[in-house]
């Protein structure tokens, strides 16, 4: 599978390349990552750096690196590979223990404190990175590494011994990757015993409580998306990894379960999760607040992992194809400046003009954060982009994903190359072509929101599954509808009461303050219900133009009797200007919002 440079998923994967990993290098050293290695075996005399997981950004830095290797061949970073490693294995202990916090200043709580030390997150990212490595470049060493730690693991907390999880969900996914890799079951089996521990009360919570850690209630009677927003979704994807793997129907089913609580409730329009800053936690059911979400840009990748896995899983792959490329299109496109060196932790759906920088939510993409999780994550999922796009079954190729691509047909499906020619989102067309000697049975995701798809012009409706399912010989186009549409929030949404947003295709659209004439505030700007939306290509990705009303403050104060009337009686017309909430903050530091209240 290659990603092409037309749409923007290949573009992406190409300025993570050229700009972002080194990016992610540069700071690695500069913030000290490296160097709290380096301090635990003397080669540094500088105090430790960083949060606890600290080490965990280096590994998420080497994982980008490694699906880079896979998918260009680049030699660019072997020798930095080459030190780091190297370092690694230097730093670890003969018994297979590497945490640079606890070897450095704390040594007395190794596994002591695990609702907080997150030893056992590093070495998920740890065992993630190296699979990565092993399967893009064959090498070994890191695995070697990663596998003594996680003997270590299983020495301690495996079946028959003690009782012990992370407070950070995240070691189950890798556990499972790691049998996958190895064909070790022991692994597997210690990532179901990790599973099935969790929900009794084994870490010491504190004041924000079990739920906080999804350790309030066993996985598979647990009925709500709850807490940390990112523990919650990486805990979800391990379990059905487990699933995938085990065949349980009881974790299948709980998964359904979370997911439903997760996306019918409290998912955001942009396919963000966590409605609170406090504990970077989901809310209650319907609690999203547009201007003080937190919906934090880790949550949204752990939730892309969590959906492919149960795409995998075979039951609705068009709802959770549909929940990536939601995701991928808008709050993980927007987590990253055009620059591809500055990124949003935080990911709110409106920036009041005078709302205030917070650490993990500034007004403005930062180049790193103290709490650095995001940078890196986001670089090691856009190198590995290309692997959501298309699977294969006994009986056909189902394209999931529309983007710009080369895909290599498996021998039993007729070999060869179908070739995927969009622009997609920018466009609609999606071309078609296959180079075999017999027909390719294909299945093509049709979106839920493309109404009037057309094949070479005549309309097609999907089967119930949402794919279209054709023998493809030659070249066929495939026209999706990118009709712009006004959306509404449920009724129980108490803050998009009253208010509409704009989407076109997969994208949901915004308003900055800099699109609009001089001296209108966007806070004083109101649309007409189902007001007219115009599609404008004039350049880069399609704009949307719309007539909106700028209302005047009110004379009457801030609460006003309902007989009074609520504007000077001056209100006007303004020509808008929506563009997509991916590129938003790249002019400045400027009010936006997604949902506009309706006069």
């Amino acid at each position: 599978m290659r990603l092409g440079g037309q749409g923007p998923l290949g573009s992406w994967q190409q300025r993570n390349a050229d700009a972002t990993i080194d990016h992610l290098i540069s700071n690695l050293e500069s913030s000290g990552v490296l160097d709290n290695f380096r301090r635990v075996i003397g080669e540094s005399g500088a105090g430790y750096r960083g949060f606890v997981f600290a080490d965990s950004d280096l590994y998420k830095t080497i994982e980008a690196v490694a699906w880079e290797i896979s998918r260009s061949g680049t030699s660019r970073w072997d020798s930095w590979l080459d030190q780091v490693i190297e370092l690694v294995a230097r730093v670890q202990e003969p018994s297979g223990y590497v945490m640079t916090w606890i070897q450095g200043l704390h040594p007395e709580k190794r596994f002591a404190e695990l609702e907080w030390t997150h030893e056992m997150y590093v070495l998920g990212h740890m065992i993630q990175a190296a699979v990565a490595l092993d399967r893009a470049a064959g090498r070994d060493d890191l695995l070697t590494l990663a596998r003594a730690f996680a003997d270590l693991v299983d020495r301690r907390f495996g079946p028959g011994r003690e009782d012990g999880i992370c407070g950070h969900p995240e070691i189950e996914t890798a556990l499972v990757e790691l049998y996958r890799h190895t064909a070790e079951r022991r692994y597997l089996v210690l990532a179901e015993r990790m599973i099935d521990l969790r929900g009794h009360g084994l870490l010491k919570v504190g004041g924000l409580g079990a739920s906080y850690f999804q350790d309030h209630t066993p996985v598979r009677e647990s009925q709500h998306a709850v807490g940390h927003a990112v523990r919650q979704l990486y805990l979800n994807a391990g379990v059905t990894d487990v699933h995938l793997e085990t065949g349980e129907q009881a974790l299948l089913d709980a998964m359904h379960v979370q997911w439903d609580s997760a996306h019918d409730r409290k998912m955001y329009l942009t396919g963000a999760f966590g409605s609170r800053h406090r504990d970077e936690a989901f809310g209650d059911d319907y609690e999203l607040p547009s201007d003080r979400a937190y919906a934090e840009t880790c949550a949204s990748i752990a939730d892309v992992h969590w959906a492919w896995r149960m795409l995998l899983a075979g039951d609705a792959p068009a709802r959770y194809a549909e929940t990536i490329e939601r995701e991928l299109h808008n709050a993980l496109a927007a987590a990253v400046g055009e620059d591809g060196t500055t990124f949003f932790y935080a990911n709110p759906l409106q920036l009041r003009p005078d709302r205030f920088s917070e650490e993990n939510a500034p007004r403005e993409r930062q180049p790193w954060y103290s709490c650095a999780c995001c940078p890196p994550n986001l670089a090691r999922l856009f190198a590995q982009m290309s692997a959501y796009v298309a699977t294969s079954t006994e009986r056909e190729l189902a394209l999931h994903l529309h983007a710009d691509a080369e895909i290599d047909v498996p021998e039993h499906l007729g070999g060869g190359t179908l070739a995927v020619s969009t622009r997609y989102p920018d466009d609609g067309a999606v071309h078609l072509s296959y180079d075999g000697a017999a027909p390719l049975r294909l299945a093509v995701r049709i979106p839920s929101w493309s109404s009037r798809s057309t094949l070479d012009g005549d309309p097609v409706q999907p089967d119930a599954d949402g794919y279209l399912r054709l023998e493809l010989s030659g070249s066929r186009t495939l026209a999706l509808d990118l009709t712009p549409r006004w959306t509404r929030a449920h009724h129980r949404v108490d803050a998009l009461r009253g208010a509409r947003a704009i989407e076109v295709g997969p994208r949901v659209y915004c308003v900055e303050q800099v699109d609009l004439p001089d001296g209108v505030a966007l806070d004083d700007v109101m649309v007409a219900e189902g007001a007219p939306l115009t599609i404008r290509s004039d350049s880069g990705s399609p704009q949307v133009s719309l007539q909106g009303t700028v209302r005047s403050p009110s004379s009457a104060g801030l609460y006003a009797r309902p007989e009074h009337p609520s504007t000077s009686g001056d209100d006007r017309t303004v020509d808008v200007v929506a563009i997509p909430f991916a590129s938003w903050g790249n002019r400045g530091s400027t009010a936006m919002r997604v949902w506009l209240p309706v006069i």
